[in-house]
This record gives structure tokens, sequence and C-alpha cells, in this order.
């Protein structure tokens, strides 16, 4: 507010916001961690489907404000995995699970999520398991 960043103070109104429904919803009075870390991936992921919206209708000024949203939700978020702490830990779950076909990849799926949540793109780990379990 001091620093009279209006777009960050909007944006940030706006998590707070999307947190206080949660609460409300679920009639608790506080989200924990993994709550907080599942709506901000949410508001990331609308506000990424809603930017290629945009930029496929030609609309580059909107498409810049959600980017810009994106920007600021992303610097709340945990610290991203890299390739090849995802190749580990797909490995790990995989052996754990002692998956060895596709039929196995619901459970290795369960092992890695809360692993992994908020911090990479569960569809792009979803892939990597497939490949491994397939190959």
């Amino acid at each position: 507010m001091r620093a009279r960043d209006k777009a960050r103070l909007g944006t940030l109104r706006m998590v707070t916001a999307a947190i206080k429904q949660r609460e409300v919803d679920q009639r608790i009075s506080h989200l924990d961690d993994a709550s907080v870390v599942a709506v901000l991936e949410k508001m990331l992921k609308q506000r990424r489907e809603s930017a290629t919206q945009y930029e496929d209708a030609g609309r580059d000024d909107l498409a810049a404000a959600e980017r810009g949203e994106i920007a600021i939700i992303e610097q709340y978020m945990p610290r991203a995995l890299d390739a090849a702490e995802i190749d580990a830990m797909v490995e790990a779950a995989i052996d754990d699970a002692g998956a060895a076909t596709m039929k196995d990849m619901g459970r290795v799926m369960g092992l890695l999520k809360p692993r992994m949540q908020g911090r990479a793109d569960m569809g792009a780990v979803s892939a990597t398991v497939k490949a491994r379990l397939s190959g």
C-alpha cells in the first residue's frame, strides 16, 4: 500500500479473498499451508488459461494484466522443483509403490501429489510417470 503498487495490492487482495472464501466454504477458521498452496495453484491455472484466451482473441492488454498477476502470485509459491529432482522423486515413488505397469500409475501419482503439490506441474509429472511405466 505504501509503495503505491496498485497491481500488487489488487492481486494480493484477490488472493486473500480467495483464501477467506475457501475458509468460509469449508467452515474452518484457518487453512493449512497445503490448502493455501492449492488455492494459489488454482488461481495461477485460471490466470494462465485467461491469458491464453486473451492472446488468442488479440487482447494483449488484458493478457499482460493476467501475466502480471501470475508473476505476483508465483512469488508466494514454494520453490519449484527442477527436472533432476522431479526425476528422482518419480523413481523413488515407482520403487515405493512397486509399480511395473500402467495399471500402477494411480498409486504412483497418489504418492507423488502430496510431495510435489505446488512445486511442480502435475501434468508434466504425470507424463513423466507414464513414460517410465510404459517404457
